[in-house]
């Protein structure tokens, strides 16, 4: 569980640098399990920024063609305009990931638990968060009521309205224990979009992400 949770902030840490502490934003566009790195010492980095846009200060949202990895992907990605949030998003998918120890999309399940977000919601609205506690690791059981408090985190950052989700620093103060969850949360998730079925519009509304612009702590 300790493990988990360093790794957990890790990650809201570098994705709350990329959005608030650059020059101009940096959505990274694709978080996902396979784009965190851990070192020997389980410290995690935000790594793989091939799909990444800048955004301009005084810019809220961009216009962009649909991007990232099926299941992380936020669900206003069909309107094509995006903002920061769609990282919170996928980060609340890969949050969830970490505690329960599976996959958003697991076929080896059956039907009613092949989703964890469908799942993540009839238990949440049975009261049986607990149920979904990663089995395999006896600590992260032992430890079930800090589990299901950082659930609640991730429950706040897949709102399908992506002005209710925080922000990447509120997040981390959140699991710092600084500021508390949000309390009216809707569970109501909605099912990620599939890519390619939006035709980018304005192509230059934000720059391409470039090489030399990610030096710096992550």
């Amino acid at each position: 569980w300790k493990c988990r949770r360093k790794i957990i902030l890790d990650v809201a840490k570098g994705l709350a640098y990329l959005h608030e502490d650059c020059r101009q934003k940096i959505v990274h566009l694709d978080i996902n399990p396979q784009n965190i790195l851990l070192d020997e010492n389980y410290n995690a980095k935000v790594s793989d920024f091939g799909l990444s846009k800048l955004i301009d200060r005084n810019q809220n949202q961009v216009v962009t063609t649909m991007r990232g990895t099926p299941v992380y992907i936020a669900p206003e990605w069909l309107s094509s305009i995006i903002t920061e949030k769609v990282d919170v998003y996928s980060f609340g998918v890969v949050l969830l990931e970490i505690l329960c120890g599976r996959k958003n999309l697991d076929r080896s399940q059956p039907e009613e638990g092949m989703h964890l977000l469908s799942l993540f919601k009839k238990k949440a609205e049975e009261g049986l968060l607990l149920d979904i506690i990663d089995k395999s690791s006896e600590d992260m059981q032992s430890h079930g009521a800090e589990v299901v408090e950082m659930m609640k985190v991730a429950a706040w950052c897949l709102q399908t309205d992506f002005t209710k989700r925080p922000s990447m620093s509120v997040v981390v103060k959140v699991l710092e224990g600084v500021m508390d969850v949000e309390c009216n949360l809707d569970y109501s998730f909605s099912t990620p979009p599939l890519p390619n079925r939006i035709t980018e519009v304005g192509q230059d509304a934000a720059t391409p992400l470039l090489p030399s612009v990610l030096s710096g702590p992550r």
